[in-house]
């Protein structure tokens, strides 16, 4: 739903969750989202927004945010159900699954953008919020680096694709596979770069490492 900014509630009580998105523009793999509560006892240098680290960066952090959080959640939306809801309401639906895959239920939950998941619990849509609250940040990297890893496995399955270099992005290498080779099934039908070149023979394959469940992921003590 869209969500009208208004003033932060930083006075209600409890845990509050930050909640970011991987993946809402490439042609292929699913949108990936990630909700964490940080430990205000364990701080992490270098939070930030995930598009201004280097690959090395996040892969740093990542590793901090998950022996330092309270606990993380990472879930996904389907290419199945990008195609069939859109991918807003898909994105909308991997937020929800991540907050719902946390171990603590948090008192409220940020938002990064202008619009906001359905959920149980108080939450604020935050415009720039990657860049501006830092369990936003963190939940940020952990859905980059999810999504990244998850687009290195989908290379093994179609090297010809190039999706360990490009992450499913409308690359002209990646159109230029597109056409070549026509479409697989990762990829987003619903995308319009996509169904030009359908209808292209589909390659059946294992999608199990896209799928839609929750993982909830709990820092070390």
């Amino acid at each position: 739903m869209k969500a009208k900014q208004a003033p932060l509630i930083w006075d209600v009580p409890g845990l509050m969750a930050g909640v970011d998105e991987a993946g809402r523009g490439p042609l292929a793999g699913p949108v990936v989202a990630a909700a964490v509560i940080l430990d205000d006892l364990r701080p992490i240098r270098g939070l930030a927004d995930s598009k201004v680290l280097s690959p090395k960066q996040r892969e740093r952090l990542y590793d901090q945010i998950m022996a330092k959080a309270l606990c993380c959640s990472v879930a996904m939306a389907s290419v199945e159900e990008i195609d069939t809801h859109n991918i807003l309401q898909a994105t909308m639906l991997a937020m929800r699954r991540a907050v719902e895959g946390l171990r603590l239920k948090p008192a409220k939950v940020l938002v990064d953008g202008n619009r906001l998941p359905t959920l149980d619990v108080l939450a604020e849509a935050v415009v720039g919020g990657d860049a501006r609250i830092k369990a936003i940040s963190a939940a940020s990297i952990l859905a980059k680096v999810h999504r990244d890893r998850l687009c290195e496995e989908l290379h093994t399955q179609f090297p010809h694709y190039g999706f360990a270099a490009h992450k499913g992005y409308g690359t002209p290498e990646h159109l230029e596979a597109l056409r070549v080779h026509g479409a697989c099934v990762h990829h987003r039908r619903s995308f319009s770069p996509v169904a030009a070149v359908m209808p292209a023979t589909v390659v059946e394959v294992d999608l199990s490492i896209t799928t839609t469940a929750s993982v909830s992921l709990t820092a070390s003590p």
